[in-house]
């Protein structure tokens, strides 16, 4: 039991010492966060759209 409230005091403290982020670089990050998310989804569908069509141009052209 003593291991266990050692660890718990011992969590308290270094989450003391934690740099929390401000509300705006919250907000930043968010941002950043979902920016970079719709770019990848953009470029992962193009190259879908175009090995699709490539791949539909060689099955029909045969």
């Amino acid at each position: 039991m003593n291991k266990l409230i050692g660890y718990i005091k011992a969590s308290i403290e270094e989450m003391k010492k934690v740099t929390w982020p401000t509300k705006k670089e919250t907000y930043n990050y968010t941002i950043l966060v979902i920016a970079i998310s719709l770019g990848v989804a953009l470029y992962l569908g193009l190259l879908d759209v175009i090995f699709s069509k490539g791949l539909e141009y060689l099955i029909t052209n045969r």
